[in-house]
């Protein structure tokens, strides 16, 4: 279940897979781990050596982590990114996928990154219909967004 406070890790959720997999109560079949990251391989695989990469301390979602661990984060994503392509699993190609919040399906409120092989003829299926967008539609979007991000405490170029 999500947290209801934002921007904060919290400590281990007596309920959450994840924290027990990072306190050994649970198995995994771990590949990277440092103080703040862990990663291992997803149980239900789209595909051999699709692996989680997640935050060590309990965090449900983005908003619950500082940039700090974000970037540290997708640092561990793109050297597993670059791992599966040079390991001898079949990878010509690699998704990366943040499910982050019940809307987006996320199924398990521990923030964790999807890093999916791709081969060709493989099954995975990502199915959206794609908008048509007019420029002044975009446009207006892209105001909204950057008036949620002065509202995070930031200007447009200027972090």
């Amino acid at each position: 279940m999500p947290h209801a406070g934002r921007m904060g890790l919290f400590a281990a959720d007596p309920a959450c897979v994840f924290c027990d997999i990072v306190a050994g109560r649970v198995r995994a079949s771990r590949v990277y781990e440092d103080a703040r990251v862990l990663s291992f391989m997803e149980i239900h695989p789209a595909a051999p050596g699709d692996l989680l990469v997640i935050p060590k301390a309990h965090a449900a979602g983005l908003e619950d982590i500082d940039q700090t661990l974000t970037a540290h984060l997708f640092q561990v994503v793109h050297l597993l990114a670059r791992a599966l392509r040079r390991s001898e699993l079949p990878c010509q190609g690699v998704n990366v996928f943040l499910a982050d919040g019940e809307v987006a399906d996320q199924t398990v409120f521990h923030l964790h990154v999807h890093v999916f092989p791709r081969t060709a003829n493989d099954r995975f299926r990502l199915e959206v219909r794609w908008l048509d967008r007019s420029r002044a539609e975009l446009d207006d979007d892209a105001a909204r967004v950057r008036d949620g991000l002065a509202r995070s405490g930031y200007r447009y170029g200027h972090p």
